[in-house]
């Protein structure tokens, strides 16, 4: 894999994660996935914002200080004493970065930071020749930049470069925009910037549900970095999800010609570790990682999948971590399922026999909501088994008297 066709990933779970309404990690936890995200082989690690409180911090300093591998980053608005925060976070870091944005929408600047956008620009000045001088990796991102005009955006992205910042980031922040415009403006914009030799990023948010879809399109129109979060989480609606991104790469290559150095076979677990340090439940129909990721009901699929799995699997489950395929019996599975799951629980019935036993097995589906094993079990042993041995067994009354020392049932 050539340098121009690897795609960085910078995990921001430990930042913007953080920030998803109802999350609060503490510094052990957080670093514990840190650990993790190295382990897969993350690129980047934004390990928080230092100058947001003491915790976050001494979060950043325990990571920096600890995980090895990764870049540690540590976000900072362009403020001196951010920077400087962020510098004294990371300084322990085997390799530190300091990653400072401000906002350059018209927007933003009029009603958020009151400037006008030469105040804007100076500011992007000062902040990044400041960061350069205290450490060797600079990211600047224009916050907004999806909704600001592309001409100064690549006047802003000069300004920066040539400051000092070597990777240069343009987030969707609030998810506006669609993939092919948004890849259009990617080009654009790094066109327009003209600084060969920076390493162009992208942050996407998925307030439409497209921050995959326009982190890829970024891909296709140069970005050689993808800002995301594991689960996708992250303020509002989320983040990119690592998962989808990486998996979407790796799936597609033939589309995208691109690749990550991700082990993707931790993507699972990490996912599931992430899910429960936050208390975020990841959905069950979660691309890559839901647990019905790889789980067919319906008898067509099942069938399809028992032939060869790639006829509704464009994924391997053991590429992303995952227990494996799963063919869930319920009231629209066929008969191969069926007949594969009976075998497996060590019955051997006839032909004659697995179509009665899948008929009463349809009519337990549409009486209850989950048929288990158990439920199996229990009907093929009750109603196919004991009435071919002509001892089937009736339940018609029962009693059950609880008090004082043992209960007792009357069956």
């Amino acid at each position: 894999m050539t340098e121009s066709h690897r795609v960085r990933i910078f995990d921001t779970t430990l930042r913007d994660g953080e920030q998803a309404a109802g999350i609060n990690l503490n510094k052990e936890e957080k670093l514990r996935i840190a650990l993790q995200l190295a382990k897969m082989n993350v690129d980047i690690i934004e390990a928080g914002f230092p100058a947001a409180s003491p915790g976050d911090f001494e979060a950043v300093k325990l990571i920096a200080g600890t995980v090895k591998g990764p870049v540690i980053a540590g976000l900072a608005r362009t403020r001196k004493e951010d920077i400087r925060a962020a510098a004294e976070a990371v300084r322990c870091a085997e390799k530190g970065r300091i990653h400072t944005f401000i906002a350059t929408s018209p927007i933003h600047m009029e009603f958020k930071l009151k400037m006008t956008p030469e105040q804007v620009l100076e500011e992007v000045r000062q902040a990044v020749t400041y960061a350069r001088s205290l450490v060797e990796d600079v990211e600047f991102s224009a916050e907004d930049g999806s909704r600001s005009d592309p001409a100064f955006l690549a006047e802003v992205f000069r300004a920066a470069a040539d400051c000092g910042a070597s990777t240069l980031n343009i987030p969707d922040t609030v998810g506006y925009a669609v993939p092919e415009e948004f890849g259009a403006f990617v080009q654009a914009v790094i066109e327009a910037t003209d600084r060969p030799g920076v390493t162009w990023s992208v942050h996407c948010h998925n307030d439409l549900g497209m921050a995959v879809a326009n982190s890829l399109a970024a891909v296709r129109a140069g970005a050689r970095q993808v800002e995301c979060t594991v689960n996708g989480l992250g303020e509002r609606a989320g983040n990119a999800s690592l998962e989808e991104v990486v998996m979407g790469l790796r799936t597609r290559r033939d589309s995208y010609g691109c690749e990550t150095s991700l082990d993707t076979t931790k993507l699972w677990g990490v996912s599931s570790m992430v899910s429960r340090m936050t208390g975020f439940p990841v959905p069950p129909n979660k691309a890559v990682v839901g647990s019905n990721a790889f789980a067919h009901e319906a008898g067509i699929h099942q069938h399809g999948v028992l032939c060869n799995r790639a006829t509704y699997e464009i994924m391997n489950p053991e590429d992303v971590g995952a227990p494996g395929s799963r063919l869930v019996l319920g009231k629209h599975s066929g008969k191969h399922a069926f007949r594969q799951r009976v075998e497996e629980m060590g019955f051997s019935l006839s032909e004659e026999k697995i179509t009665e036993a899948m008929a009463l097995f349809k009519t337990l589906c549409d009486r209850k909501e989950i048929v288990t094993s158990e439920d199996l079990e229990a009907m093929i042993n009750s109603e196919i088994l004991a009435a071919a041995e002509s001892r089937r067994i009736v339940l018609k009354t029962f009693l059950v008297q609880v008090g004082r020392g043992h209960g007792t049932a009357t069956v």
